[in-house]
C-alpha cells in the first residue's frame, strides 16, 4: 500500500522528579493521492505524566487544551479527554500513564484545511500548556526517595511505549528510523519486584488518580 505519513513528536523527561514528563504528537496520514473518501486523516494530542501530583498543574494543562478545542467546531474536548485516558491505559498495571490531556485520531469530519487549523492551534499552544508547570517545578527541592519513585514511574512509561503505543508499533513494522522511534523513552528507569506504595504517602496519592481518571476541570 502506498502511503504518506508526517508528523511532529516531542517528549521531555525532566531531571527534577517534581517536574512532569510531557508528550505531544501531531500527525497527518494519507493513502494514495489522498483524494478518495477516507484516504487521509489527522491525529495527535498532548498528555502530562507527573511522578508527583500537583492538581493545579493538571487543571492548567487540561484547561489550555479545552480552550483550544472550544475554538474549533471540529474538536470535542470531552471526547478527546476520555480518549486520552483510555489510550494511555497500562492494562497489565491497571493504571493510566499519567493525568491525561487530549488524544484524537482519524480526524477528517471536515475539510483538510479545517482539521489542520485545529491541529495547528493545538501545537501552537503547547508552550502555554507546559512551560508554566515546568517553571513552577524545575527548581523544587527533592530527595533520593523522590528520585527513586520517579525512576519507577519511568519504568511504567517504558512499559506503555514498548507494549501498547501504536506509533512505536507502526514505526517498528514499517522500517522506520529506530533512533527516532525510541526517542520517547527516558534515559534511565527502574523496576522493583512487587513494589507497593505506603498508605497516605505522596506516591499513593499519585497512584490513586492513575487508577481512576479524574475530570480535572469539574472537581
Amino acid at each position: 500500500m502506498d502511503f504518506f505519513a508526517t508528523g511532529l513528536s516531542l517528549v521531555l523527561h525532566p531531571h527534577n522528579p517534581m517536574a512532569p514528563t510531557v508528550h505531544a504528537n501531531y500527525r497527518y496520514f494519507e493513502r494514495g493521492e489522498g483524494v478518495v473518501e477516507g484516504s487521509w486523516w489527522f491525529g495527535g494530542g498532548a498528555d502530562l505524566t507527573p511522578s508527583y501530583l500537583f492538581e493545579e498543574d493538571a487543571v492548567h494543562f487540561h484547561q489550555v487544551h479545552k480552550n483550544v478545542c472550544d475554538r474549533h467546531e471540529v474538536a470535542d474536548y470531552d471526547a478527546y479527554k476520555t480518549w486520552c485516558d483510555d489510550y494511555f491505559h497500562i492494562k497489565h498495571r491497571g493504571e493510566r500513564r499519567g493525568v491525561g490531556g487530549v488524544f484524537f485520531d482519524d480526524l477528517r469530519s471536515q475539510s483538510k484545511e479545517v482539521c489542520f487549523a485545529f491541529v495547528e492551534d493545538c501545537a501552537s499552544h503547547f508552550l502555554e500548556a507546559y512551560m508554566p508547570i515546568l517553571e513552577r517545578r524545575r527548581t523544587m527541592a527533592f530527595t533520593a526517595q523522590h528520585k527513586e519513585w520517579q525512576q519507577l514511574r519511568r519504568g511504567r512509561y517504558v512499559e506503555f511505549n514498548l507494549v501498547y503505543d501504536r506509533g512505536t508499533k507502526f514505526g517498528l513494522t514499517t522500517n522506520g528510523r529506530i533512533e527516532s522511534i525510541l526517542m520517547s523513552l527516558p534515559l534511565t528507569s527502574r523496576w522493583e519486584y512487587c513494589h507497593e506504595v505506603k498508605p497516605g504517602s505522596e506516591e499513593e496519592a499519585m497512584v490513586n488518580v492513575l487508577r481512576q481518571p479524574v475530570d480535572w476541570l469539574n472537581r
